[in-house]
């Protein structure tokens, strides 16, 4: 008899369940990427570590083209409120999307979120739709939102090994930013070795080398942003 569930057997059996737990995420998400280009909005998703300058980077960039384009954020973090305050000061609307433990942002909350951002804007439309991710290289890069571009940002402070040791992130995103790279002198990050590992992962990555500090980079990732909103239907 066997003593876990008395079916007379002495042996585990096993029951495969083939099922794609992804799916509604994705189909989800399929419609928030319909909704978006019925609206002409470009959606771009940040994936990269806490502390990579996922932010300071968005305040940069709203500051350079939040006169020209009506610039939506949603901020996904664990808890709290603190980067959807930092970039409400730099005059976009901006919706936290606070997650309660889980490591990245679904699809179903960008659903809310960008309704949540619609109402406020009283009908007017979004040019641009920033989604900060929770600060993570692993969760995020499985779950489809409707973007229609993924970035992955890596700091000169963590390491020119990252797309090697997180080649999802790297391979499901179409842009790579380097931030902080006026701290290249205090650290043995290696640009090249960065940018040739990221390729060997993904050949059709555009490397950016940034610093939000100094500024160096930003003129070219604002270049990239404008090509590809021309690009959004």
């Amino acid at each position: 008899m066997c003593d876990t569930c008395g079916c007379g057997e002495g042996r585990r059996r096993t029951i495969e369940v083939n099922q794609d737990i992804l799916r509604a995420n994705r189909e989800i998400a399929l419609d928030n990427r319909r909704h978006l280009d019925s609206t002409g909005t470009i959606a771009i998703n940040l994936i990269g570590s806490p502390g990579s300058g996922k932010t300071t980077l968005l305040e940069r960039t709203i500051e350079r083209l939040g006169r020209r384009f009506r610039i939506g954020v949603l901020e996904g973090d664990i808890e709290t409120e603190i980067d959807a305050e930092r970039i409400r000061k730099k005059g976009a609307v901006a919706v936290q999307l606070t997650t309660g433990g889980a490591c990245h942002l679904e699809s179903s909350l960008i659903h809310r979120g960008l309704h949540e951002l619609e109402g406020r804007l009283d009908g007017r439309r979004l040019d641009i739709l920033f989604i900060e991710n929770v600060g993570n290289l692993v969760c995020p890069s499985f779950f489809e939102l409707g973007e229609h571009l993924r970035v992955v940002l890596v700091s000169v402070t963590e390491g020119a090994d990252k797309p090697l040791k997180y080649p999802k992130a790297f391979r499901t995103s179409s842009v790579f930013v380097i931030t902080k790279a006026d701290l290249i002198p205090y650290t043995d990050f290696d640009i090249k070795k960065a940018t040739e590992f990221a390729l060997s992962i993904n050949p059709s990555l555009e490397t950016i080398v940034t610093s939000s500090r100094t500024g160096d980079g930003i003129d070219e990732w604002v270049d990239l942003l404008i090509k590809a909103r021309k690009r959004t239907p």
